[in-house]
């Protein structure tokens, strides 16, 4: 999306804040967690639930995959996020999404692959 290009977001689509690159969280990092936060959190005139729910899956199983330096990373880049959301006065379920989301996705909680 250009840069102070008109944003016409429809009523029903859930969207996070515009993160700076000033905080240096992994820019793949923020894709995921956008499209995470439309598929789950976008009302059903919006996107489509099952379509979602399969899309959401799919994404946890690749992100389950992480390990080592990049689930690490990952850890980091979400501390990092959740206090700049706190400062900037995020709406709470935001930031507890933040929070949560390695847990919710599973990501480094199972199978030897996660191990660190």
């Amino acid at each position: 999306m250009a840069e102070g290009a008109e944003r016409d977001v429809p009523e029903g689509a859930a969207v996070l804040p515009e993160i700076p690159p000033e905080l240096g969280v992994h820019p793949l990092l923020l894709a995921v967690l956008h499209a995470v936060v439309f598929f789950d959190g976008s009302e059903e005139k919006i996107v489509d639930p099952a379509a979602a729910v399969e899309a959401l899956e799919y994404m946890a199983g690749y992100l389950q995959r992480l390990e080592g330096r990049e689930l690490q990373r990952m850890r980091e880049d979400l501390e990092c996020l959740t206090a700049y959301a706190r400062e900037q006065g995020w709406p709470k379920p935001q930031v507890r999404f933040l929070q949560t989301f390695l847990a919710d996705f599973g990501i480094g909680q199972q199978g030897v692959g996660n191990r660190e």
